[in-house]
């Protein structure tokens, strides 16, 4: 709004165990920032999590000495939110977003996009993110968007922590009973759970003294077995590495971009690894579909892909993107973390009390699978 002494910008990144938020100035400055750790809530896009969004809000309006309770406390709002999977979510996200009131106009879109701007210094290009789940978006360079329903199984989707842990633990277990071939896994699999033989980690998911979502703590098993020369894991991998492929190089054909230098943004706590075959085989795909295509591994944290979306929708200078890309570090939002106090007077800590999700959200796009 001309004339308005509120903040320019609130940029919001809001994944399954944490919700990042900003104000941010049309110049790039960063007037407050806070990081809200918000693990037990409904699934993604539920109102649970919609509320942290607005403590999320709330808190960064502490830091920048705003009024969190005269609203709207920013001209734009871009909220990039796991659980904004189909346009259904979009106009219910959309909604509740407007209901709040926390800005004058709201921008909703998934996650994916905040950690492809992230990721590039242009406002198009294609997103994989591998975390809990698995998911992809695009944009092309007039604007047109494309992405995956990416709800889990039921949309075709395969990967991320749940489905590579799974497999670890699936390949385990068949090795020790001698359905499978042998493989480290056999070992490597109980010790990282503390204990002897896949069948004990089975027994014990089964009967609820091991959570059988903590699968998704085994990519990094996973990929140090393939590096060791494990056909299984290797396999596992490979999987993974052709999933991405297949999706990335599916939005660039849908959007018409094979002939472009396209950015294609990798996120997510699957590639948070050093397998040089894993990146090397993912390289190669992209480029027999698109062989002007470049890899990139997000290093920024994805709110401030958020946060150059809102300014890019304010037709914002270069300076301003880069001054917001500078100050919105990793270190910058762990030194303002903090756990989300519930109405309920439940003190949500990252890790603790946290519901098990079948959709890519779970964990998301910073996340440690």
């Amino acid at each position: 709004m001309a004339g308005s002494r509120r903040p320019a910008l609130l940029a919001v990144d809001g994944g399954g165990s944490k919700i990042d938020a900003a104000l941010v100035t049309r110049a790039g400055r960063i007037l407050g920032a806070a990081r809200v750790l918000s693990a037990d809530h409904d699934g993604p896009g539920s109102e649970s999590h919609l509320a942290g969004v607005v403590e999320a809000a709330r808190a960064a309006c502490d830091a920048a000495g705003v009024p969190s309770g005269k609203r709207p406390v920013a001209d734009l709002g871009v909220y990039c939110l796991a659980g904004a999977d189909l346009p259904a979510d979009d106009r219910r996200i959309s909604r509740w977003i407007r209901a709040a009131g926390l800005t004058e106009s709201d921008v909703v879109r998934n996650d994916t996009f905040a950690v492809l701007r992230a990721g590039t210094e242009r406002n198009w290009g294609v997103a994989v993110v591998c975390g809990f789940g698995t998911n992809c978006s695009a944009v092309a360079p007039d604007g047109r968007m494309f992405r995956f329903p990416a709800v889990g199984a039921i949309s075709g989707d395969w990967g991320g922590g749940m489905d590579v842990g799974g497999a670890a633990l699936w390949y385990a277990v068949r090795a020790e009973d001698g359905r499978g071939d042998r493989t480290a896994l056999e070992r490597m699999v109980p010790v990282h759970f503390g204990l002897r033989r896949p069948r004990q980690v089975m027994e014990r998911m089964y009967v609820g003294t091991l959570d059988a979502a903590r699968v998704v703590e085994l990519p990094p098993v996973v990929f140090q077995a393939a590096r060791r020369g494990d056909a299984v894991a290797r396999s596992i991998a490979d999987r993974q590495a052709d999933e991405v492929v297949s999706m990335a190089t599916t939005a660039i054909k849908r959007l018409r971009m094979t002939a472009l230098d396209v950015d294609v943004v990798l996120g997510g706590g699957i590639f948070r690894n050093d397998d040089v075959e894993f990146f090397g085989r993912i390289d190669r795909g992209l480029r027999e579909v698109a062989p002007r295509a470049t890899v990139h591994r997000l290093a920024a944290p994805p709110v401030v892909g958020a946060a150059l979306i809102g300014l890019d929708e304010m037709g914002a200078s270069r300076a301003a993107a880069a001054a917001a890309r500078t100050a919105l570090s990793h270190d910058f939002l762990l030194a303002r973390a903090r756990p989300w106090q519930r109405t309920d007077g439940a003190t949500v800590a990252n890790g603790q009390r946290r519901r098990t999700d079948t959709r890519r959200g779970g964990l998301d796009g910073e996340d440690r699978p």
